[in-house]
């Protein structure tokens, strides 16, 4: 009987993990050619959010400031109100509690002054006054 013996090297060999440059080189191999892979620093993207941001910020800007505006006209409207002339002597107090016997007279006179764009509740007779339409009759 013959027997064969065959010889094993006496250093243990390990199996190492490749390095980086060797995995990158991998990579790039199994990429298909022409297709290359897109990097953005942190200055790319700061520049980029400004990009998207301004114009956001500016169409948010446009639609806070001009939306839904009131568009005047020349003509008259179909609005009427009542009319009360001042006598002598008289005070808005007194017009209030006329015009609106039911309602708070410092309410009415609130919204007397608003409607007549009055500066003060002083009158002068013979001065003509708008009445709101809740209180007219």
């Amino acid at each position: 009987m013959s027997a064969t013996i065959t010889a094993f090297p006496t250093t243990s060999s390990r199996l190492s993990a490749p390095s980086a440059p060797a995995v990158r080189e991998a990579a790039v191999a199994a990429m298909p050619a022409g297709r290359t892979r897109l990097r953005i620093t942190r200055r790319g993207q700061a520049v980029l959010t400004v990009l998207v941001a301004v114009p956001l910020l500016a169409v948010l800007a446009i639609f806070l400031m001009g939306g839904g505006g009131a568009a005047a006209t020349s003509t008259p409207g179909d609005v009427h109100f009542q009319h009360v002339t001042i006598s002598s002597g008289e005070t808005l107090w007194q017009v209030a509690e006329t015009v609106a016997p039911k309602a708070d007279p410092r309410d009415v006179i609130v919204d007397i002054t608003k409607l007549n764009n009055l500066s003060s509740t002083d009158l002068q007779p013979g001065q003509t006054l708008a009445i709101p339409l809740q209180y007219s009759h």
